[in-house]
Formats: C-alpha cells, sequence, structure tokens
C-alpha cells in the first residue's frame, strides 16, 4: 500500500520586546535564573495583566506579510492546565478569536518546484517557565525567567506533504520574522520552535488519520529527521495491523527517534474562556496601513530587485538576499559604490563569507565596515589595484583601520597601467620563457595563464592583468 504524509506546523516565535507581554518584566536573555520576573508572571493573587502594545504591533506585522487578514475583534483566552513551570495554572493565549487568520506563503523546494501553504492563524501569547532537570539528582528545578515572553504562534494548514517541505516552511518562516525584525529567531536560546503534527493515510484517501504531535524541535535539520522518523513508525504500526495512538512526542536527536511524552489532549481539555482581567483587543483600519506603510522590501521582492535591476546572477542575489544582515551590508556597500553590484556580490559572498565562517561570527561583527570595503572595490574598479592586491589589502584590513587609498599609498601599491613599463616586463617573460612561447603559438593555449603569472610575479601584482594578457599576446604574434 502506498501512503501519503499529512502535516501541519505550529511554530512558535518569541517576539523581540523589551518587556514581557503582560507585565513590565524584562526579557534579556542569559539573566540569573528567577530575576526577570514580575507579581504578574508568578501568579500572585490580586495583580493584573496590561497588554504589551509592541507585542500587538508585531503579530500585525507578520500577518501582512503572509497576505492574512487582521482581526478588528480578538480576544485572550486562559488555556488552563498545571505543571510546576505555569505558577498561574493557566496560560494566556487566544483561542475562538486569533489576532491573525487565513493567510499563505510560498516555498521553494530543492528541485526548484514552489508551493503555497496555507497559514491558518497567528495568535499571541505568554511562554511558560523552563523545567531544569538536570541541575540536581532526583529533583527538578524551576526558572521562571521566560514566563510571560510574548510569543506568536503561527499555525499552518495541513498542507505539507514530505519532511522536506515542512524544512523550507520553517525555514521561509525563520527568514521572513527576521526580515520583520519582530523576533532574534536565534534557535539555541529557544527564540524560535515548532511543534509537528504527522499523520499518514492511504494514498487517495480524504480522511485524515490518527496524528501524533512532536514537540519543541529547535532546528531544521531536526524537523526534517523528527517527521521522517515519525511518518516511518506510523506506517510501520499500519501495515502489522496496530493503531497509532493519538499522543503527543519528543524527538531525541541523539538517537534519532521520537519517543511518547503523554496522551494528545484535545481543546476542550484545556477548558478554554475569555480572560476576565483583559478586554478584547480592537485595532483600526489606521494603525493596520501605518503598519503595512513601514513594512520591508522582502526576500522575493529583493532577489527580482537584485536580478532585475542591479543584473546579480539569480543565485548570488538568492545568496544575498537569504540573510536581512548580509543584505544590508550589501546595500551598505552599494550606497559608497554603485558601479558595479555583481562585482559586490562576488566579494561578500567569496572573501566576507569565508572570514565568517571562519571565525564564526555574524557580519554585525565583521571587522571592515562597509564603507572601508567599499573603498577597496572602487580601487578594483578604476584599475588602481588589481584583484591580486586587493585581497592582500582586504586580509590588512581585518586587524587595521585604515582605508585602501590609505594603504595603497603608504605601501606604494597603485597598479602600472602604462604599456611601455608593462612591455618591458612581457620582453624579459617571453625571452626567459621562449618554450611556452612556441607552445602557446603551436595551439596550447592554456601556457598563457603561466606568462601572465610570470609577468605579474616581476611587476609584483601591480600590472594590470588584462593589460598584461593583451600585450603577451601582441607580443607573441608578431
Amino acid at each position: 500500500m502506498s501512503w501519503e504524509t499529512v502535516i501541519g506546523l505550529e511554530i512558535h516565535v518569541q517576539l523581540d520586546t523589551k518587556s514581557k507581554i503582560f507585565s513590565g518584566a524584562s526579557t534579556t536573555y542569559g539573566a540569573e535564573q528567577n530575576t526577570n520576573t514580575s507579581p504578574v508572571d508568578l501568579g500572585y493573587p490580586g495583580v493584573l495583566p496590561v497588554l504589551n502594545k509592541d507585542a500587538v504591533m508585531m503579530a500585525i506585522k507578520f500577518g501582512l506579510a503572509v497576505d492574512a487578514e487582521i482581526s478588528r475583534r480578538s480576544i485572550f483566552a486562559r488555556k488552563n492546565y498545571f505543571y510546576p513551570d505555569l505558577p498561574k495554572g493557566y496560560q494566556i493565549s487566544q483561542y475562538e478569536l486569533p489576532i491573525v487568520h487565513t493567510g499563505s506563503l510560498e516555498i521553494r523546494l530543492n528541485d526548484g518546484s514552489k508551493k503555497v501553504v496555507g497559514i491558518t492563524r497567528a495568535h499571541l501569547e505568554e511562554d511558560a517557565g523552563k523545567s531544569i532537570h538536570d541541575k540536581f539528582a532526583n529533583e527538578t528545578a524551576i526558572d521562571l525567567n521566560r514566563a510571560g515572553t510574548p510569543l506568536l504562534e503561527i499555525v499552518s494548514e495541513p498542507d505539507i506533504r514530505s519532511a522536506e517541505e515542512a524544512s523550507a516552511y520553517m525555514q521561509k518562516i525563520h527568514q521572513l520574522v527576521r526580515y520583520l525584525k519582530i523576533s532574534d529567531g536565534n534557535m539555541q536560546e529557544g527564540s524560535f520552535r515548532c511543534d509537528a503534527n504527522v499523520s499518514v493515510r492511504p494514498s487517495g484517501q480524504n480522511e485524515l488519520g490518527t496524528r501524533t504531535e512532536v514537540k519543541n524541535i529547535n532546528s531544521f535539520r531536526f524537523v526534517e529527521n523528527a517527521i521522517n522518523y515519525e511518518v516511518e513508525r506510523q506506517i510501520d504500526r499500519l501495515e502489522d495491523g496496530d493503531e497509532v495512538a493519538q499522543e503527543t512526542r519528543l524527538y531525541d536527536p541523539e538517537r534519532d527517534e521520537t519517543r511518547p511524552m503523554r496522551s494528545k489532549e484535545e481543546a476542550n481539555d484545556y477548558r478554554y474562556f475569555p480572560d476576565p482581567d483583559l478586554l478584547p483587543l480592537e485595532i483600526d483600519d489606521e494603525t493596520i496601513e501605518e503598519i503595512r506603510k513601514s513594512l520591508p522590501e522582502l526576500f522575493d521582492a529583493k532577489v527580482k530587485r537584485y536580478t532585475e535591476v542591479l543584473k546579480i546572477k539569480e543565485n548570488d542575489a538568492e545568496e544575498i538576499a537569504r540573510n536581512m544582515q548580509v543584505a544590508e551590508y550589501f546595500e551598505a556597500i552599494l550606497e559608497n559604490f554603485n558601479h558595479d553590484a555583481q562585482l559586490i556580490s562576488n566579494w561578500i559572498l567569496s572573501e566576507v563569507i569565508a572570514v565568517l565562517n571562519r571565525e564564526s561570527i555574524e557580519i554585525n561583527a565583521f571587522q571592515i565596515e562597509p564603507s572601508r570595503l567599499a573603498s577597496l572595490l572602487s580601487r578594483i574598479h578604476d584599475n588602481t589595484i588589481s584583484s591580486t592586491i586587493a585581497k592582500d589589502l582586504f586580509n590588512q584590513m581585518l586587524s587595521s583601520d585604515e582605508t585602501a587609498d590609505e594603504m595603497i599609498e603608504k605601501q606604494g601599491l597603485e597598479q602600472i597601467t602604462d604599456e611601455d613599463s608593462i612591455s618591458q616586463f612581457v620582453t624579459e617573460v617571453l625571452d626567459e620563457f621562449s618554450e611556452q612561447k612556441d607552445q602557446y603559438l603551436a595551439g596550447k593555449e592554456q601556457v598563457l595563464g603561466f606568462l601572465v603569472g610570470q609577468v605579474m610575479k616581476r611587476s609584483k601584482g601591480k600590472a594590470n592583468p588584462k593589460l598584461v594578457n593583451e600585450l603577451i599576446i601582441r607580443q607573441i604574434k608578431r
């Protein structure tokens, strides 16, 4: 029997606000345990939540970016369950009337094909605290710093049909929230994680199979591995004549397997009801339009502009636009050097990215400011220096504050473009390497690179390579 996989993702995005969603406590990561808290977060009796306006604005911004409907009126509800890291005994969330609903997002797969995934809803809620099981022997510690941190839970339609599609969708959401600057998307710190609802059904069947929910997956690779394992596990059970239990499972990356956590709850198990301490959230059209006008240029539009207007190769444009910070660095260079966007792209994707990878840093920590790299590229463009010398200067810039012009003047590196001077080097090389000259005349054109290299060596890298090529060919063919 052939089987069809049906997947829906619930992605939890920590919103990048300075304070929590219903209190003034800080959201700064890494503080000492249980210090970023307030009576509201700790569930003290008699305290009242106050909604964080910035969290609302960020949710609307996301909704507009995925062409979703923004609810003019939405309700906060209490989701009741007991767990040690939830002091109030309930989580404030949105249930029947979320702030965002009915959107969509287009993803692109490895084979170049595209697919639209529906977004059912995106609602605001508060995060729970954190249970720490390895700090004390036979005891669990509770850190409530995260309790009350604002989350946007993004729920997809069950449109996803493979682990690859799930990973692509998760990556696109991750990229989007970073583009919108509503979240840092840091998976290691728990700012971006997802739950995967997975089921299988016989191919051609309309009725959905029994689903399991794999909780708290915090990497793109893990979401693929967890789904692939769960799909195989469910198919094996069904083909053996067993049933799939509706349950919540955890993914263990060390064993590359999922294991049961608890039986899956239904919505009615949580006894949702409107939170009596929070008024309905009402949003006017003017606010929505103001936010719409503030939306940045998103990935697809940016790639289109890079390729159609700046004439950058499509693959290069996608690589640069994939990371918002890299794109901002690229465009900051472009403000100072707008003669050759492809040259900028080449240097970022080769030299700059190589340094970032080698030093394990983000581009915001890169040592060479956009204006200094722009000055270096300008000197390549106007033939003041060769690419070889430029790479040497680039490496010097990593530990220096000097500009390219200052280095060129101090080190006497200005490129030689005088034909007479270069012709002298060419004559010396052709006299010394007459065998290679004869090989070129006999049709072995690849030796030209060797001869050019010899001229560049004699000129200490200062000769204009294009002119060197032309003069060697001219002299050989006399």
